[in-house]
């Protein structure tokens, strides 16, 4: 059975990543204007750079919850695909084995001419001067707003596959990422919902099963029944 796990900044408040859209979260605190789109770095590269900077800091020390580990035990009896807006580390710290991620990754560079050269710098701060091996300077690996989102394509295809669909901690509210739930491949595509409020799911008429509670909490107990049920369809 194929399980697609699509996974939003919630799983990560629980090991205390700040969130970007909550009431304090990181967008109250920066204009998204200035820290996250192709102009802000074009025009004040400085800031930019900080701003992530900054994120690799934060992420020092930061582990896992039990609910990434969670999501990384259900590989021990399906065939689990995660895929994540998050930009942070914590699923591959988790166990998880196959992750896509939508938005980039905090940990990697890329050269600004595109995608073939990426350089992968852990948690330490980049440099302003830093550039690639074709000589381009070098830019956080980070899908800024306004920009394409290369890994859609391939996140569409493994919910397509999915047996079932599993959405944690996310509002849904960011396109392209949040339509993904619509492309489940038919009505018989149980959905599973992990977060203490209730997410903008478009209209489906699949089976929609919500655990209100947050990641750390919800995903223990939802893993426990996908393996029942995986017993029971087996």
């Amino acid at each position: 059975m194929k399980i697609v796990v699509f996974t939003g900044a919630g799983i990560s408040a629980d090991s205390g990543i700040p969130t970007y859209r909550s009431s304090d979260g990181l967008w109250a605190k920066h204009r998204i204007e200035d820290v996250c789109t192709p102009e802000a770095l074009a025009r004040d590269r400085a800031t930019v750079i900080e701003f992530y900077n900054m994120r690799r800091r934060e992420m020092a020390g930061k582990v896992p919850n039990a609910g990434h580990r969670a999501i990384a035990k259900l590989e021990q009896y399906f065939d689990v695909e995660v895929i994540t807006q998050n930009i942070d580390n914590l699923h591959e710290l988790a166990g998880s084995t196959k992750i896509t991620h939508l938005h980039g990754e905090l940990t990697k560079l890329r050269g600004e001419s595109g995608d073939e050269h990426i350089v992968d710098i852990g948690l330490r701060a980049q440099s302003l001067d830093e550039r690639a091996p074709d000589g381009s300077l070098l830019r956080p690996y980070i899908v800024f707003f306004g920009e394409a989102v290369p890994m859609f394509d391939r996140a569409r295809e493994l919910v397509q596959q999915a047996d079932v669909l599993v959405v944690v901690g996310t509002s849904l509210a960011v396109y392209p990422a949040a339509s993904l739930v619509g492309w489940v491949k038919s009505v018989d595509v149980p959905i599973y919902v992990v977060d203490p409020s209730t997410p903008k799911i478009p209209f489906l008429r699949n089976k929609i099963f919500h655990i209100k509670e947050r990641a750390a909490v919800g995903l223990p107990k939802l893993v426990r029944q996908l393996k029942e049920f995986g017993e029971i369809r087996g």
